[in-house]
């Protein structure tokens, strides 16, 4: 119980405390000093908290009894005669005179004491929540340079303890990486898009809010660890969309850097450059669809967290698309460019979805010259749909062996990452085409590309119809379960499970054609072993290479 102490002499004065011994707040009577004199030590619980006590030379001590680490009572601590105090659960040791943290992270809650009337009180003095919010703040960011897992969580949590909304956390996570990404913006940032929707749709689940957002952060802190800084150029110029496309396809970052800042200093924002970025990106089947990805998903990060985001995502954007392979360079895709120019003036009016089994099997440029026949008589939205079940039959019939083989030659490095990117990409196209509709003959085009590449590594005999899910409502439920505790270590493949979901969730629905299809495709990448290390196979491919070196 709070209340004001008799007057008595104090076994020391009142020692200063990291959390404030403002005047109004009250002390409270927390045991008799013969029991703590007693033992030397004790536990108190005063209102939520545990109080550790300490008598030590003279003085009485207190603590918060849970060690910032994992929790475990610091009353069973070794106090030495320096006065630290060590967990010996992880041997993390703290000054207990004013908490600080000497071998582990997190400091240690400390109180004033003082003893009268035969009692010894404590008082519970706390920092008001915005220097709670800003401490928590400081601590997250340690935690996101350390890329420390559990006390990202941590830190997390004692900033939405403190008042603070934890979503603004994932913005300050983009300012703080933005520019430690060497080659532009990662999965971490298209990841962080996805995550932040499954947060909003879970308002009332605590332990879901903080994994969206542990999982989100924990990805940038991962793809920024130990990265150097590369700045951005800091000029400014007039802002052009055309002069924008030309920068990004000469690969100049200077020049569309400029144009970018030029943008945003005249009041634009992501929708004005969405346009002419989608643009740069679909002028090339690039970097395995990636670059139209990231336009989509960077409008809908800009979109949840709001314009103080918008400059470092779009220079990280920027960037990465300015590195992104061209790959309608190489001779596998080299057809890409024939088959826009001949794609025909007017699109078709059938509005059908074509039968996907004439694309069944079909190599890349047959599959190209599947989609420019198609397209003189279908509508671009039904040869996207026909497209997209195709990437799905594909994903059903996946010959998963190829992943376990280690005499595979490079080329056939294919995983089902290779698999799930034609729906992660049939998606963000669709979005961007449906609002830019000039964009539907490349996106097509790259559609079946997917489709083409992928074919030689599909066994057809298998059925996929096992996969199809009975309900669908069970099906998601189940799906957010594998998602929210996915067990997997490396970011690259939780996050691509979550973008294949958040994909197939927006592509169905409404009884369109092929649902069970898509959804099908994405239970068996759920329920299937994704291999995340290939040791015999990079070390075979390693010996071959450096033979071939002579």
């Amino acid at each position: 119980m709070a209340e004001a102490p008799p007057r008595s002499a104090s076994l020391k004065a009142a020692r200063a405390s990291p959390r404030g011994t403002a005047a109004e707040v009250p002390w409270t009577k927390a045991v008799p000093a013969a029991k703590l004199a007693a033992r030397g030590r004790c536990v108190v619980k005063l209102g939520k908290r545990q109080i550790a006590l300490f008598q030590h030379n003279g003085t009485i001590l207190a603590c918060n009894n849970r060690c910032p680490h994992e929790g475990y009572p610091l009353v069973e601590g070794t106090l030495d005669d320096r006065c630290v105090l060590t967990c010996n659960w992880h041997n993390w040791k703290f000054d207990l005179e004013s908490g600080a943290n000497l071998m582990g992270f997190d400091e240690l809650p400390t109180y004033e004491t003082r003893m009268a009337d035969g009692h010894v009180w404590v008082r519970l003095a706390e920092e008001p929540p915005v220097r709670r919010q800003a401490e928590a703040l400081r601590r997250l960011r340690t935690a996101f340079d350390d890329h420390d897992y559990e006390r990202l969580a941590r830190e997390l949590a004692r900033f939405k303890a403190a008042g603070a909304d934890p979503v603004t956390a994932v913005a300050e996570a983009i300012r703080w990486s933005h520019d430690r990404f060497e080659f532009g913006m990662t999965h971490a940032y298209a990841g962080a898009a996805d995550w932040l929707a499954l947060h909003d749709a879970h308002p009332r689940d605590a332990e879901v809010r903080l994994i969206c957002l542990l999982e989100a952060i924990g990805h940038m802190s991962w793809d920024a660890l130990r990265q150097l800084r590369y700045p951005y150029a800091r000029r400014r110029r007039a802002y052009d969309a055309a002069a924008l496309i030309s920068a990004i396809e000469a690969e100049d970052e200077p020049a569309a850097v400029a144009l970018v800042r030029g943008a945003l200093g005249a009041g634009l924002g992501f929708a004005d450059l969405e346009a002419p970025l989608a643009r740069a990106a679909l002028a090339h089947y690039a970097d395995f669809g990636h670059c139209a990805i990231y336009v989509a998903k960077a409008g809908e990060l800009i979109g949840r967290l709001g314009p103080d985001v918008q400059e470092p995502v779009l220079l990280a954007l920027v960037r990465q698309m300015i590195f992104a392979a061209r790959e309608d360079q190489i001779p596998a895709f080299r057809g890409y460019a024939e088959r826009r120019r001949r794609w025909p003036a007017r699109a078709g009016r059938d509005a059908r979805v074509p039968d996907t089994a004439t694309l069944a099997g079909l190599s890349v440029n047959r599959a190209m010259d599947w989609v420019v026949d198609a397209a003189a008589r279908h509508t671009p939205e039904a040869l996207h749909r026909a497209l997209l079940l195709a990437n799905g039959e594909a994903m059903l019939a996946f010959d998963s062996r190829v992943q376990e083989r280690t005499d595979n030659p490079v080329s056939a490095n294919v995983g089902w990452l290779d698999f799930s990117h034609g729906l992660t990409f049939g998606n963000a196209v669709r979005v961007l085409a449906g609002r830019h509709p000039a964009l539907w003959p490349e996106v097509l085009l790259q559609m079946a590309c997917f489709a083409g590449r992928n074919a030689p590594f599909v066994d057809r005999a298998q059925d996929g119809a096992t996969w199809i899910p009975a309900s669908s409502e069970r099906f998601w439920s189940d799906v957010e379960a594998r998602l929210f505790d996915h067990a997997l270590r490396d970011y690259i493949f939780s996050v691509h499970l979550v973008k294949t979901a958040m994909a197939v969730r927006a592509e169905t629905g409404q009884n369109r054609p092929g649902d069970a299809v898509l959804l099908g495709a994405l239970n068996r990448l759920l329920h299937s072993p994704l291999k995340q290390k290939h040791a015999r196979r990079t070390a075979h491919q390693a010996l071959a290479f450096v033979a071939k070196e002579g």
